[in-house]
């Protein structure tokens, strides 16, 4: 249920100043580098609800609804507005079929796979697909090389230096989101 005081705010609440300055920090990154660009609001709006989401997965190992779910209709509607003032749909096209696709991925190893990836990660994939199909094929194939990439890492080096187990748990949102905004950061432009 939606509520600012729900359970999946509390990492938020808890250090305004770092949530607040993550939100900042990825919206200005990427917003820098697709300054000028028909997609800048989409990109906006993903560089702080990414950095929500980090901030929250990191802490409490959840990709909540409240913020996963309405960035379909927004990042939707915020891309299509983009292709119309673009003139161009091709893009919009390709982001419906990252979407689709990115979702698919995700929703197979969910299902195959269970207990290694979380179905919030699987709605996240959507939207993040969303956005690495409008830069295209290729932004698409990186993005979803570095995350696995990245994520893979990580493990490995928390499983080395025995601070996870191979049973615990490694939250994949932080993966996932810094994979796109890389993807976005090289193919934008």
């Amino acid at each position: 249920m939606w509520s600012w005081r729900a359970d999946w705010t509390a990492p938020l609440w808890r250090r305004p100043a770092l949530t607040v300055g993550a939100c900042v920090l990825a919206a200005a990154v990427l917003g820098a580098r697709t300054f000028a660009r028909p997609e800048l609001a989409a990109v906006l709006y993903l560089g702080v609800v990414g950095a929500l989401l980090v901030l929250v997965d990191l802490k409490l190992h959840r990709l909540p609804n409240p913020l996963t779910l309405p960035s379909y209709p927004i990042a939707l509607a915020l891309l299509g507005v983009a292709a119309a003032v673009e003139g161009d749909a091709r893009p919009f096209v390709h982001a419906l079929i990252g979407l689709a696709t990115l979702w698919a991925l995700y929703a197979v190893q969910w299902f195959l796979l269970p207990g290694q990836i979380g179905f919030g990660d699987v709605k996240l994939a959507g939207v993040l697909g969303l956005y690495l199909g409008w830069y295209g094929s290729d932004a698409w194939v990186t993005g979803v090389f570095l995350t696995y990439l990245s994520g893979g890492l990580v493990a490995i080096g928390l499983l080395l230096a025995r601070r996870r187990g191979r049973r615990d748990a490694i939250p994949y949102g932080p993966f996932m989101v810094a994979g796109t905004f890389a993807a976005i950061l090289a193919f934008a432009g």
